[in-house]
């Protein structure tokens, strides 16, 4: 069922990869590389996750370097997107901006998350 599923979305996931891959600071040639990532990536993240899941995420390559961002179900889910994404082959690396919907703190910047309030002259 994920075959025909992947099948059916392959089309799509090649031309977003091919529109998304326009960089004029790269040569031609690795913009087919990274295309090729890109295209391979949706389809095993659609293979391994399903169609739902991976609507929500876009995948962005440049140089090998594959950028997921979106949004996930869990950190479970996450976890393992992000394992697909490195396991595909010629990944360089994979930066992970997937975030989780509800989470708590999920839009601050995590050094806000640790700060400890600091008293003032004025408070007793």
């Amino acid at each position: 069922m994920h075959v025909f599923l992947v099948m059916r979305l392959l089309p799509a996931i090649l031309l977003l990869a091919i529109s998304t891959a326009c960089r004029t600071n790269q040569s031609p040639e690795q913009q087919v590389k990274d295309s090729a990532i890109a295209v391979d990536v949706k389809a095993k993240l659609a293979e391994e996750l399903g169609a739902a899941t991976i609507m929500n995420i876009s995948v962005n390559v440049t140089d090998g370097t594959v950028t997921l961002s979106g949004t996930v179900h869990d950190s479970a889910e996450k976890s393992k997107a992000v394992a697909i994404a490195k396991a595909v082959p010629n990944v360089a690396g994979v930066n992970d901006n997937l975030q989780i919907p509800g989470s708590p703190g999920a839009h601050l910047v995590p050094e806000l998350l640790d700060a400890t309030p600091v008293a003032r002259a004025n408070d007793t």
